[in-house]
């Protein structure tokens, strides 16, 4: 599949606002920072389709990109940031939650996790939530082209290490890089076999 449009639709803090589940829908989740917007970017062939910031949690609503007039892109706020109230981590939580919980079309969700850093209890505790609440999900590896194979294998070895103390298999992972494309092909292809 080569995506040869995509266009934003919809931003929005209410699941209910969302637009019609008439189409799979594929979300992109991950820490703040970790590279989601560039991902994005770099899956669609778009600059400036997901908007990239340096500072943290630049994303605080869903938002949702029609790709192809077929299926949805879901960009969704970043977790585990910690430069914000207690009110508004509280909201974005409860924004989240009723996403999962209440989105129908919802195929996969994506992951995000950064190959440079040591495995993050941010991380973990969210894939907890979401095999606890039976919600698909695959992992996505990002910036591995700022590490040698090595390291990246490292980082993934280290998470595999704790996720199979209490999970009888490692979900699927791709590796990634907005900046070399590495990666990329493959996501586009897992998401074509799953529409």
């Amino acid at each position: 599949m080569k995506i040869k449009q995509a266009e934003f639709l919809t931003s929005n803090t209410d699941y209910k606002k969302c637009p019609t589940p008439d189409k799979p829908e594929f979300a992109f989740i991950g820490r703040s920072n970790v590279g989601k917007s560039s991902l994005i970017n770099a899956l669609t062939n778009r600059n400036k389709l997901a908007k990239i910031s340096s500072k943290p949690g630049k994303t605080q609503t869903i938002n949702h990109f029609l790709i192809n007039q077929s299926w949805y892109l879901v960009d969704l706020p970043g977790y585990g940031w910690s430069q914000v109230s207690k009110a508004q981590k509280e909201a974005w939580g409860v924004m989240i939650t009723s996403y999962f919980e209440n989105r129908q079309n919802l195929v996969c969700t994506f992951i995000l996790i950064d190959s440079r850093l040591p495995p993050q209890e941010a991380d973990t505790e969210f894939m907890e939530w979401m095999v606890y609440n039976g919600i698909p999900f695959v992992l996505v590896f990002t910036k591995v082209d700022k590490l040698s194979k090595n390291k990246v294998a490292s980082t993934i070895a280290k998470y595999r290490k704790i996720l199979l103390r209490d999970w009888e298999e490692f979900p699927l992972y791709f590796t990634t890089s907005s900046v070399s494309k590495d990666g990329i092909d493959e996501l586009v292809a897992y998401i074509e076999e799953l529409i």
